[in-house]
């Protein structure tokens, strides 16, 4: 059964209601045409059973993990995140991560494909790896002020700092890091 207060769920039901099908018709449409790239099933989707592209990307996302046996673990997510070339950026990752946790209880750490999301009653903090050489902290804060080391952006986090080592999740990053987290609850 599906979570009516989540909103992917809400969208799944609404999907089903407007055309007739479940996830799990659509899943087994994907199956049968033996696609198996994102954006290929996309544009399947789009063409085959008439849908928005948000709700073909949905179906899309969820098919895929049904086909590949549920989705990743968040342990394997962050796995494959820092491996290879990245691995070495994993311990910075970790202190940042602990660092969030000791903010309160109330602090969900939401690992994905390609980072970490860090919330509160909304989002605070984004941890990621662009490339082999750093780990970007964004941090949705109202305002802050800039210098060497934070800087401000555009998008949904105001704010990133870049660490080349874990021994930069210093105090100052603890304290933009709070600083975040008290803005969003």
């Amino acid at each position: 059964m599906t979570d009516a207060t989540d909103p992917a769920a809400k969208q799944l039901q609404n999907i089903a209601a407007s055309t007739g099908k479940t996830l799990a018709d659509f899943t087994a449409m994907i199956a049968d045409s033996g696609l198996d790239k994102h954006g290929q099933i996309v544009a399947f989707l789009k063409a085959e059973a008439g849908l928005t592209h948000g709700n073909a990307n949905l179906i899309a996302a969820r098919a895929r993990e049904a086909l590949a046996g549920g989705p990743a673990s968040p342990d394997a997510l962050l796995a494959a995140q820092y491996a290879g070339k990245k691995a070495a950026l994993r311990p910075i990752c970790d202190a940042l991560l602990a660092m969030a946790r000791g903010l309160g209880d109330d602090v969900a750490v939401d690992i994905q494909k390609t980072g970490v999301a860090l919330r509160r009653k909304k989002l605070f903090g984004v941890v990621q790896a662009p490339s082999a050489r750093r780990v970007t902290l964004g941090l949705n804060q109202k305002q802050a002020e800039t210098g060497p080391r934070l800087t401000a952006t555009s998008g949904m986090c105001r704010f990133r700092v870049d660490l080349t080592d874990a021994s930069e999740a210093d105090d100052e990053v603890a304290r933009w890091m709070a600083d975040a987290y008290r803005d969003c609850g």
